[in-house]
């Protein structure tokens, strides 16, 4: 029997986003992933100040605005052409203040937004909000487990907020930060900031290593089935992030299906709308010539994201994708960290490619982000620049890739007259929550959900499971649904 299963809107994610799956004899045959809200900011940045991206681009995302700030900066460096001129203060207190983000979102997402797939909350504090709602799981820990992570759920708050006061120190506010400009940056790093700084990650580093990566790894061993659910397309991009004086953290490459690390050139990225909102005329495009022309009368649309493809071929961005392409290129940190945890859960590189190895990717890097910062802080020097002096070209072109918490992040700028005549923004979730392309080639969370079995198709825990893993981010917003009563005086916020 086939039916076809729609959750509109998902929750416990960033944004608008809908998946619909077709379901024949229990395993899904099909797949939709949906963004549901069109925003524009490629629009409203058109005949801006060009260091006006550097402060609007921020508000795409109020959960990652600091990965925004960042790769703006650095699209806005090469436009006035001053990549190379960067302070190395400028290049670490940037890389502290991305991340110190890093590991707030990172925290964020499995305590608060996936871990309640597998933990039983609701049955240990009872049927309290935000713990309901929600899918019925199979849950599988112990009453007392259970209580246990519960703590962890609270204490995870406490962290989090530790990590948006430390952004803070240099980064003046969180969200949408004052430090991260064109040039390099706005705050010094005195002695008091960099003290203030360390007692906070320092607490911050013993939460990972003690609770954050033992519960991952708890979940892991009692979920180990999920190791074989939701592998998706098995080809990952990584445009290398932290900029750093002495290089980046992250390693570009392009991974294909065989481990196989290729050198990444951007140019190779293009954008087909096939199933997206937008006019077909802005099809097959590199991000350094793209368009955003909304079309809502498109019979073939589904989605208001674009369809990001590299070589035109679908591709997955985010902690597996950075964790793999260093991993696999041989950098002693990150093998130091992976192959101890694979050993432990007694998989190989590629069990990763599932819905525990994207949790468990995301608590290693977080790790791996959090001791190299302590590096960083050591490196500053008080008494050395923090920025560079520049003016507004006539005329230039600029590209600013990093990496955001949820993957590779791209910004693209073209200046003329002074004056910003095109942007492009291609955000990690455009690539993974992208819809068929112009060859109808599914995107990521796509073919992740492809080929998973639901044992109930009115209670799909499965599929949450699988999307919820890839830690979409779309838009900031909630939901606002009508209580049952004729006028809007109750609200549900789910």
């Amino acid at each position: 029997m086939i039916t076809k299963v729609k959750i509109d809107p998902i929750t416990r994610i960033e944004g608008h986003m809908a998946i619909e799956a077709v379901i024949d004899d229990g395993v899904v045959k099909d797949a939709k992933s949906a963004g549901t809200l069109f925003r524009g900011f490629e629009i409203i940045l058109q005949g801006r100040d060009p260091r006006d991206a550097n402060r609007l681009t921020q508000r795409i995302c109020g959960v990652c605005p600091t990965a925004h700030a960042t790769a703006s900066a650095l699209c806005i460096d090469d436009a006035f052409g001053l990549t190379d001129k960067i302070p190395d203060n400028a290049k670490l207190i940037r890389s502290l203040i991305l991340g110190s983000n890093f590991l707030q979102s990172h925290i964020l997402h499995f305590y608060h937004l996936a871990a309640l797939d597998y933990v039983d909350a609701a049955g240990t504090v009872g049927n309290l909000a935000p713990f309901v709602p929600r899918y019925e799981g199979d849950y599988r820990f112990s009453s007392q487990v259970n209580a246990e992570l519960v703590k962890h759920y609270l204490k995870a708050l406490d962290i989090r907020r530790k990590c948006q006061e430390m952004l803070s120190l240099f980064g003046g506010k969180m969200p949408h930060n004052v430090g991260v400009v064109p040039g390099g940056v706005t705050e010094k790093p005195t002695e008091d900031k960099i003290t203030n700084f360390l007692w906070r990650l320092n607490e911050i580093r013993d939460f990972v290593d003690n609770l954050y990566i033992p519960d991952v790894i708890a979940v892991a061993k009692s979920y180990n089935d999920y190791f074989g659910i939701g592998m998706g397309c098995k080809r990952l991009v990584a445009y290398g992030g932290f900029h750093l004086p002495t290089g980046k953290l992250f390693k570009p490459a392009l991974i294909s299906p065989d481990l196989h690390p290729e050198p990444f050139d951007a140019r190779n990225i293009t954008e087909d709308v096939k199933h997206s909102w937008y006019a077909d005329s802005t099809s097959g495009r590199n991000p350094a010539n793209g368009q955003t022309k909304p079309d809502l009368d498109k019979k073939q649309a589904y989605s208001f994201i674009k369809s990001p493809r590299y070589n035109g071929s679908v591709c997955e961005l985010g902690p597996l994708a950075r964790m793999v392409s260093n991993y696999v290129q041989n950098d002693e940190k990150t093998k130091q960290l992976l192959d101890p945890v694979l050993g432990e859960l007694a998989v190989g590189v590629d069990a990763l490619f599932s819905v525990l190895g994207r949790h468990a990717a995301r608590a290693l890097e977080a790790k791996l982000v959090a001791d190299s910062m302590v590096d960083w802080l050591q490196q500053l020097k008080p008494d050395d620049p923090i920025i560079v002096p520049s003016e507004i070209p006539e005329q230039g072109d600029g590209t600013g890739l990093n990496e955001a918490p949820r993957g590779a992040l791209g910004h693209w700028m073209t200046i003329r007259d002074k004056k910003i005549e095109r942007y492009q923004v291609i955000t990690p979730t455009a690539w993974n929550a992208s819809p068929k392309d112009d060859k109808d080639q599914p995107g990521a969370i796509e073919q992740a959900l492809i080929g998973t079995k639901v044992k109930d198709k009115d209670n799909p825990f499965e599929l949450v499971r699988i999307v919820r893993a890839f830690d979409p981010c779309l838009a900031c917003s909630v939901h606002l649904l009508d209580a049952g009563r004729n006028e809007l005086g109750v609200f549900r916020v789910v």
